[in-house]
């Protein structure tokens, strides 16, 4: 028996169950609660297999004699944003677009809004890497491609395969420079953070196949919730995904980056959010338009896009160092989680005011 088949009875009950079967007041409260607690209980389950994930397979990689450098860029960079891949092709997958979009672009403005400005406000994050230098004006460009891209009202198959297509380079530039003898402050992070906290390779295994379990079971469990909430209080898939699921499935980069900093490994936080939000923009979109057509509304581009468009270049100011040693301090810190928490209360009042 394959494991998919397993998850079908799970899935038979989310597809056949919703608010629009229900009739009585007391019917709708129990759903209600029994969506938040799916939701609430998605969101946790998800934080701790995707950490279970990335540990697992940054530890399997080292065993392998993969170089720390391309374990940081590759492995836990990109490994991170395993729960935005997951959540986006379930809902590509089920009909909800909305959910797929906003959860890859909202994890990236939340990557950098909330994230890194909480980070920096805590301790501000020195960038010693050149990798990371490198990534800073390659992730502006991508972000370029991708509001290109959705400026017409969609992403057409053919735009999905292009970005899997710049993904492809992306992997193959990230594995030239992690393959390459030059030190880099990134690659000598993750070489410490390995050696400071070995997993044997049985363990590393094991916890690999368990979070990867575990990502698809939560990530079922948070769509669903967050997809009859929304039918409930009439908010867009779009705007959920932007908001409850980008931040929850942006967690995980925030326990990384949190812990990083706390041990002095600077890179490693801005690496997290880099290879997070080049993987969200270039193979989560790519993969979930694959699946399935990917509509953008006028608002996706006009406020979506253009935001993180923002967010991005600010970090690019802040991250590239063109006066000196590059540093986000606590007062870009907190202008970044200030320009976060302004975004979602606009997103929220413009939400509730339309009904």
């Amino acid at each position: 028996m394959r494991p998919e088949d397993y998850l079908d009875p799970l899935q038979r009950w989310l597809e056949t169950t919703s608010f629009a079967t229900l009739r009585s007041p007391f019917q709708w409260t129990y759903f209600m609660l029994l969506a938040s607690v799916a939701l609430l209980i998605g969101l946790a389950l998800l934080i701790w297999s995707a950490d279970r994930f990335v540990h697992g397979a940054a530890a399997v990689a080292g065993h392998a004699g993969m170089p720390p450098l391309l374990i940081g860029m590759v492995v836990v960079g990109f490994g991170t944003s395993a729960p935005e891949l997951v959540v986006s092709v379930l809902s590509a997958a089920q009909g909800n677009p909305g959910i797929a979009l906003g959860n890859a672009y909202g994890s990236n403005i939340g990557n950098i809004g909330l994230i890194l400005g909480v980070t920096a406000l805590i301790t501000p994050i020195a960038v010693h890497s050149n990798v990371l230098r490198k990534e800073l004006p390659l992730l502006l460009a991508v972000t370029l491609l991708a509001a290109w891209q959705v400026h017409d009202g969609g992403i057409a198959p053919s735009e999905s395969w292009l970005l899997l297509g710049v993904f492809g380079l992306v992997m193959g530039w990230s594995i030239w420079q992690g393959l390459r003898k030059t030190p880099d402050a990134l690659g000598e992070e993750t070489a410490e953070e390995l050696r400071t906290h070995p997993i044997p390779l049985r363990n590393a295994i094991v916890w690999l196949l368990i979070g990867l379990v575990m990502l698809i079971l939560s990530s079922r469990m948070l769509v669903w919730g967050a997809v009859e909430i929304a039918t409930a209080f009439g908010v867009s898939d779009l705007v959920i995904g932007l908001t409850v699921v980008a931040i929850g499935t942006s967690l995980p980069e925030l326990a990384s980056s949190l812990i990083a900093v706390k041990r002095g490994e600077h890179d490693i936080a801005l690496g997290n959010v880099l290879g997070s939000n080049l993987f969200n923009t270039l193979a989560v979109v790519g993969i979930a338009g694959v699946i399935g057509p990917m509509s953008a509304g006028p608002e996706i581009f006009q406020r979506d896009m253009l935001t993180m468009l923002g967010f991005t270049a600010i970090l690019f100011v802040f991250g590239y160092g063109f006066r000196g040693p590059a540093r986000i301090n606590r007062f870009e810190g907190g202008t970044l989680v200030l320009a976060y928490a302004a975004y979602n209360a606009y997103l929220l009042t413009t939400q509730f005011s339309a009904h």
